[in-house]
């Protein structure tokens, strides 16, 4: 049975959404990099104090995570702020240099270059969403297209139309006698006596 066109449409884009849903936390970790550069060049330098550590477990699904907790004071206010535990995790009562935006207090980068708060989970969410859709979208597009491509497709797009030729072919046609007639050939079948 031949497939409508538009989902062969459908398919494509849901490739080309992937695609996009994919290349999502790739270009939000890039702007964040930036960012924490530019706010070590223009961000007003504080120390912070690790205030507490804490980790909490994934459980079955996903693995643990960990947490730390600043404590620190811009322009005579005291502010409070977490920080995700990725590369580096200073225990409680550590003190860590950092760069605090002067337009937000609470947007700050640390010196050993982890912004505050936890940015791009999102992303990162959408970007797994992303390769699930791209995979999808590719195989059913390259399956639509191998199919597409295979001899007699043709052939099994009509069933009906080419199971009667077949038919035809198959069925021999009644003598005036009733015994099926075999045709004409270089030998002869059938002959009557």
């Amino acid at each position: 049975m031949r497939r409508p066109l538009w989902l062969s449409f459908a398919y494509a884009l849901l490739a080309v959404a992937g695609a996009a849903l994919l290349w999502l936390p790739f270009h939000t970790q890039s702007a964040l990099d930036d960012w924490a550069v530019t706010l070590r060049e223009r961000g007003t330098p504080a120390r912070a104090t690790v205030v507490d550590q804490v980790t909490e477990s994934g459980g079955n699904r996903s693995s643990s995570s960990s947490t730390m907790y600043f404590s620190y004071v811009v322009e005579g206010r005291t502010h409070a702020q977490e920080v995700p535990c990725f590369e580096v995790c200073r225990a409680a009562g550590t003190e860590v240099p950092i760069w605090v935006n002067p337009a937000d207090p609470g947007d700050f980068v640390t010196d050993f270059g982890q912004l505050s708060g936890h940015r791009g989970r999102v992303q990162g969410v959408l970007g797994v969403v992303g390769l699930v859709a791209l995979g999808a979208g590719v195989v059913l597009t390259l399956s639509r297209i191998r199919r597409a491509a295979r001899p007699g497709h043709d052939r099994e797009a009509r069933p009906g139309k080419d199971r009667a030729v077949r038919l035809r072919r198959v069925a021999p046609a009644s003598v005036g006698d009733g015994r099926p007639y075999a045709g004409r050939g270089k030998r002869k079948r059938n002959v009557r006596r």
